[in-house]
């Protein structure tokens, strides 16, 4: 065979690894919790803005923990002008910029939301996927911390707006001039540090994990897992782990005057040894006095120095959103659900652009994470989308799929979700197939004598399937409710309505 005979090779359809497809189903429960979500921001006074995709690579800072990854965990190319362009990791830096920017005609505070893809150039594995959603909100330029204050309770309204109860949920806050402050207070201080501060603070994140113990030796020698791995520790003395352990392991929240001797005694030896920690522990007690004023408690919105947040920008209050109650994970365990957002202040990251100071906070919502949640309470999806009702085509003839459009038409105009049938016609057959795969309500038939009478016939496909499953002989097809009617054309809409509210009602008493 020559090379002209040879067939083509055939292209392979792959998904890229760290990628997913995203089916109707998922599409709408993100839609409808996103409305939910907005809905909250709009009512604190927040204003939409969208920013692109891609940033110049220097915009967006070198923030990512991943940097044994190409790029340093972005998705970087070169445009036509050899600069380096990237995908976007988050939605934070580049507001940053769009700030920086537009500085001179944005109204300060400036309140704004954005949803929209982040990108992360991160090894793929179960639930860790390279493309995925967040929904944003942030205040640049408001320098105290009521601003902060409103996030977290902006962030408690938002997950009672999507059904979570009280009780499911808990907003838990700290601030890393507190953690700054103890790092400064045993030492670990300045750049040739930043390493060690790192290790400190990863091995304190893991508090919910490992617990008390499992941190302290991660803070000391290192420790030795349930497979046996080794994961080396910062090495620390034992006078300083339990130094930082006394900051961070987790106790109640005692507001100012009602603090023992003891509390006051500890509070007053780091914030002696550390400045930072003493302004950081006196702003945590402003959004307590704030968030309690306002009637959000502890058991909605608490104060809890074991919380890190990840990226290094933070420079104030941090907080994060957490789902207290129980999933099954993909070893069959029983687990707290965990995080699905949160945030913090972040003064620093629209300074890098200006030359001075402008103070900034927000939080952002992984959207995918907190669908899933959603999902295990059964709180979306409740409100299904309705198939389409379809309009069958019994004649090609131009006149005949005129009159077939005029009626789909009709029943879009009068709210109806309805389709013509698109597929080969001639096979009458397979249209209802179709309707049935579908999940389609109702069909309309007209043939040449329905259409010489000027009539239509509706199929109530619901209530017939229902029927076939049922009637055992014609006496119970007589006795049942008729799934098949033919009605005047000008009733069409009407009569299509009377029969879908009838399926809803079925519905409802069914669920």
């Amino acid at each position: 065979m020559n090379d002209k005979q040879k067939k083509p090779q055939k292209l392979k359809a792959r998904l890229p690894r760290g990628f997913v497809d995203r089916s109707a189903n998922d599409i709408r429960a993100v839609n409808e919790m996103t409305a939910k979500i907005r809905e909250v921001y709009e009512h604190y006074g927040f204003d939409p803005v969208e920013t692109p995709l891609f940033e110049y690579t220097d915009a967006l800072g070198k923030f990512l923990p991943d940097a044994d990854r190409p790029n340093e965990g972005v998705f970087s190319l070169q445009d036509d002008d050899e600069q380096w362009m990237s995908l976007r990791y988050d939605l934070t830096a580049p507001l940053a910029r769009h700030v920086a920017e537009n500085f001179n005609e944005i109204q300060l505070p400036y309140r704004t939301y954005r949803a929209g893809y982040v990108f992360r150039n991160e090894k793929p594995g179960p639930g860790r996927f390279r493309q995925f959603m967040q929904f944003d909100a942030d205040t640049v330029g408001a320098p105290g911390v009521q601003a902060d204050a409103e996030m977290c309770m902006m962030m408690a309204d938002t997950l009672e707006a999507l059904g979570i109860k009280r009780g499911d949920y808990v907003i838990r806050v700290n601030n890393r001039k507190v953690l700054d402050g103890v790092l400064e207070a045993i030492g670990l201080g300045g750049d040739d540090k930043a390493g060690q501060r790192l290790n400190v603070l990863r091995a304190i994140d893991k508090l919910d994990k490992f617990g008390p113990e499992g941190v302290r030796l991660l803070l000391g020698p290192g420790r030795k897992d349930d497979s046996g791995d080794f994961t080396k520790g910062v090495g620390l003395d034992a006078t300083n782990i339990e130094f930082v352990m006394s900051v961070v392991e987790k106790q109640p929240y005692v507001a100012v005057g009602n603090r023992s001797a003891e509390q006051v005694a500890k509070l007053n030896e780091l914030t002696e040894r550390s400045f930072s920690a003493k302004e950081g522990f006196s702003e945590l007690d402003m959004i307590h006095g704030l968030v309690t004023a306002a009637g959000y408690q502890s058991d909605r919105i608490k104060i809890d120095p074991s919380v890190v947040r990840g990226l290094e920008y933070y420079t104030g209050p941090v907080y994060e959103a957490e789902l207290l109650f129980d999933v099954t994970n993909e070893k069959g365990e029983k687990v707290v659900f965990g995080s699905v957002g949160g945030g913090g202040r972040y003064d620093g990251l629209v300074s890098r652009f200006m030359g001075q100071p402008v103070p900034a906070t927000g939080f952002s919502i992984g959207v995918s994470r907190l669908m899933t949640a959603l999902k295990n309470l059964g709180k979306l999806g409740q409100a299904d989308t309705i198939e389409p009702v379809l309009v069958t085509v019994m004649d090609g003839d131009v006149v005949s799929m005129g009159r077939y459009q005029r009626m789909t038409q009709e029943l879009r105009k009068a709210g109806i979700r309805a389709e013509m049938y698109q597929g080969n016609w001639k096979k009458f057959g397979n249209q209802l197939k179709y309707a049935d795969r579908r999940g389609c309500p109702v069909a309309i038939i007209q043939g040449g004598d329905e259409r010489a009478e000027g009539v239509v016939q509706i199929k109530d496909l619901i209530e017939g399937k229902r029927l076939s499953g049922e009637i055992e002989d014609n006496a119970s097809w007589r006795e049942a409710r008729v799934a098949q009617e033919t009605v005047a054309e000008s009733d069409l809409v009407a009569k299509v309505k009377e029969i879908l509210a009838a399926q809803a009602e079925d519905r409802k008493r069914a669920g």
